[in-house]
């Protein structure tokens, strides 16, 4: 459900501000309505952050040259291939300006962004369904989507806010398609760090055929939303160019480059990260299950349930924030989408659920 906060209205989660006007910056919060890392942002980068103060009298390095290095390297491409930007939104946004596509297509359910950016320049833009009937999982029927004439076609793996991926095969497939119609595959594997074998289902190795720009974000993996930082990986030179151009020339800070070279060093804290949300997420889906809500078996750091029992505000004034799934086109207000965190706040988040569901003996 779309909200207003002082007559702005509000499209994702993570509203923590909105809570602290209404109810005091003090009060207590769980925040399960943001699928950020539940560990806090790893103390490397918290450190880097601070160091680099001194520095920020001084504008930012506009190509990022340092960090596109460092993230070439982790990702095994050339740093030709890698464009970071102000989170994986502000690269939507780009792709949508340089590209100007009349017509695109996208999934619904998926992320917001996709569509807006879209419509911010005039694009047709046509959704394909993934119906909760076939358990929202994406089909071949997209492939027939995919016609001439279509300029840009979004995926989002794991999908948000359903949290499944497609097969591999049907991915590549799609890619094939849109090459064959013309149109740039945008897939966008910000969570792809979560699934259990993220090797295995990125895109990443067909990059080089052309036609393919991959979205990737430290938000989420390295609990970093407020730094805001994400980057492209795209093997068409041309295309970059565009993209580049299509942003402002100083996309990302000086805190938010250190930031992301601490991170990559954090090898240790993304293990534990990874290990927490593989652990806690079957746990999490079986509370909610027994509470009597249909959960979607997601792959990723949130989990899709439905419950008919309105939930934002009686868990708001419990000091909880959920994402209400409204908003979403192809779900509806009984649809909501909450995060995986630690252990105890999960048991908090359940605890509270059934206090408002009535549940208790």
């Amino acid at each position: 459900m779309t909200r207003k906060t002082n007559q702005t209205v509000l499209t994702h989660g993570g509203d923590w501000a909105g809570f602290a006007a209404e109810y005091g910056a003090k009060a207590p919060l769980l925040d399960f309505s943001a699928n950020v890392s539940p560990l806090g942002m790893p103390a490397g980068v918290a450190a880097a952050l601070a160091a680099c103060a001194p520095g920020c009298d001084r504008y930012p390095d506009p190509l990022c040259r340092e960090l596109t290095a460092a993230i070439a390297r982790a990702e095994g491409v050339p740093a030709e291939w890698v464009l970071c930007g102000n989170g994986a939104a502000d690269l939507i946004w780009r792709g949508a300006l340089a590209l100007r596509p009349g017509w695109a297509l996208v999934t619904a359910p998926a992320f917001a962004e996709y569509e807006a950016a879209l419509a911010a320049v005039g694009c047709r833009v046509e959704r394909y369904a993934l119906r909760e009937a076939e358990g929202f999982r994406l089909d071949e029927g997209f492939l027939e989507a995919i016609r001439p004439g279509v300029g840009m076609v979004f995926l989002c793996e794991p999908n948000n806010p359903t949290g499944l991926t497609s097969p591999r095969p049907l991915l590549l497939r799609v890619l094939e398609r849109c090459r064959q119609a013309g149109a740039l595959l945008v897939a966008d594997e910000c969570f792809g760090d979560f699934l259990a074998d993220p090797a295995a289902h990125t895109l990443k190795g067909a990059l080089e055929g052309g036609g393919l720009l991959l979205l990737k974000a430290f938000t989420k993996l390295y609990g970093m939303a407020g730094v805001r930082l994400g980057y492209g990986l795209c093997a068409d030179a041309a295309l970059l160019a565009k993209l580049r151009a299509a942003g402002q020339p100083w996309a990302v800070s000086t805190p938010a480059q250190a930031a992301g070279l601490a991170a990559l060093r954090e090898t240790g804290y993304v293990e534990a990260v990874q290990a927490l949300i593989a652990a806690q997420r079957p746990r999490l889906a079986a509370g909610l299950k027994a509470l009597g809500c249909r959960v979607v078996p997601g792959e990723a750091n949130y989990l899709l349930f439905r419950c008919e029992t309105p939930l934002i505000e009686p868990l708001r004034r419990r000091g909880i924030l959920l994402r209400s799934c409204g908003n979403y086109h192809g779900l509806g207000p009984a649809w909501y989408r909450t995060a995986v965190r630690t252990g105890p706040e999960n048991d908090r988040l359940l605890a509270a659920l059934e206090e408002v569901l009535g549940c208790r003996n």
